[in-house]
């Protein structure tokens, strides 16, 4: 069941009724309550806002808490605020007043307009018609970024407790083709990019195991390319620490139309198959997880 919250709540943790496998789900960007002064504010229509969004991303994994595993999904979008960057990535040029000296203004996604307050949505439209004030963007950190991760950090640390080890499944989509601000623009994407941080987030059963369940169902699937794990794969992986990270992302053009951004009728097959990878990681024991 759903943990209860109010309206106005940022973020839900669906708990299975009891918790049976030493998994957690979580779902950064498939937010879509979208705060009335942000879109205001916007250069944007709400449509093109909605561009960087993993849209139906936590339906997909929906099957996870029915399975036995948690889900967390972020009810935020990843345009107002990115919990898959550290918590200070931030552009001083998008600011009228000064960052403080901790903040992170040199990293390769806030030279690409995508810091944990993005300047572009993914196809490279600028958000904003005028300057921030650092407050507002700290109220939104404070307010969305940390206690999505003080939840995702606590289902994590739940889960080894219960089992010895956890396996974090970060869930995305991407686009179809690569965009303007992707490593690979014009290409045309695979089903399945596996993102492990080239080996370093998780144990090589976990990869391997995804991998093999999804070209098993027929998929086309790669490693690491063009997304090799963003902050959520790199932060938690920690095989040593008994939590292993992988980052899944799915060609949005499998379940869904990338233009009007609704769900096709694929999407409950996919879903259903998803439910399979869920299985498949659940039967994997601490004894192969062991880092090498």
């Amino acid at each position: 069941m759903a943990d209860s919250h109010d309206p106005g709540a940022i973020l839900e943790v669906i708990r299975p009724a009891r918790q049976t496998l030493p998994l957690v789900f979580a779902s950064p960007h498939s937010g879509c309550a979208y705060p009335d002064e942000f879109v205001q504010g916007s250069n944007l229509d709400p449509l093109s806002l909605r561009r960087s969004e993993d849209s139906f991303v936590d339906r997909l994994f929906a099957a996870a808490p029915g399975r036995g595993a948690p889900l967390l999904r972020a009810l935020f979008p990843r345009a107002f605020c990115d919990p898959n960057r550290e918590p200070y990535e931030l552009d001083p040029a998008m600011f009228e007043d000064d960052l403080p000296a901790f903040a992170n203004t040199r990293s390769p996604r806030v030279a690409a307009g995508l810091g944990t307050i993005a300047r572009v949505v993914a196809n490279g439209a600028e958000i904003y018609g005028g300057k921030l004030r650092y407050a507002e963007i700290s109220s939104r950190i404070n307010g969305y970024y940390k206690p999505y991760h003080a939840a995702l950090r606590g289902l994590v640390d739940e889960t080894r407790a219960a089992f010895g080890f956890c396996i974090l499944v970060d869930c995305h989509s991407m686009p179809s083709i690569g965009g303007p601000m992707d490593k690979d623009p014009g290409e045309t994407r695979v089903d399945f990019v596996l993102g492990d941080c080239f080996g370093t987030a998780c144990a090589a059963a976990v990869a391997d195991g995804a991998e093999r369940l999804l070209t098993g169902l027929g998929y086309v699937v790669t490693r690491n390319d063009p997304y090799a794990g963003g902050f959520t794969t790199r932060h938690y992986g920690r095989p040593a620490d008994r939590c292993h990270a992988l980052q899944i992302e799915i060609n949005r053009a499998l379940y869904m139309n990338e233009e009007t951004i609704e769900p096709n009728p694929y999407l409950p097959t996919l879903a259903g198959n998803l439910g399979q990878l869920i299985d498949g990681l659940g039967r994997l024991t601490a004894r192969e997880l062991v880092p090498r």
